[in-house]
């Protein structure tokens, strides 16, 4: 990569973001298009901004994101933690305020499977004694 590029990558659930961060004024784009296209909620997008609101980057970076898998607020998960580890990388300074507000740590819950004998993961069909 050449050096005014900064690559990262974020997960969450099943969706997995592919982050690039280069100088810029703060524009984002998710697979080729806005986020606001990209993304349907409004909470979507707030999502992705927190760290880059938490920083102080917000006209100082251009993020171009890929991101796959997963349905949207996994995936809005996954860009978020790719842009907090890339921003970590490119400003060793704003680690502290990342690792603080939690934006650093992979949020590793997922989908519990299915077990054999039951309609779900959990639940149970209705036992009957007689």
């Amino acid at each position: 990569m050449p050096e005014n590029l900064i690559g990262a990558t974020g997960r969450r659930k099943t969706a997995v973001a592919k982050v690039i961060v280069r100088p810029g004024a703060g524009k984002i784009t998710v697979n080729g298009k806005s986020v606001e296209k990209y993304f349907p909620t409004q909470s979507d997008i707030l999502i992705i901004q927190q760290p880059v609101a938490i920083t102080d980057n917000k006209e100082k970076w251009d993020f171009q994101i890929v991101v796959t898998g997963g349905g949207t607020s996994g995936q809005a998960g996954a860009v978020r933690h790719g842009i907090a580890r890339a921003l970590s990388k490119a400003d060793p300074t704003s680690r502290i305020a990342l690792r603080k507000g939690g934006y650093l740590t992979r949020d590793s819950r997922m989908v519990e499977r299915k077990k054999c004998g039951q309609p779900k993961a959990r639940k149970k069909f209705q036992f009957s004694k007689r």
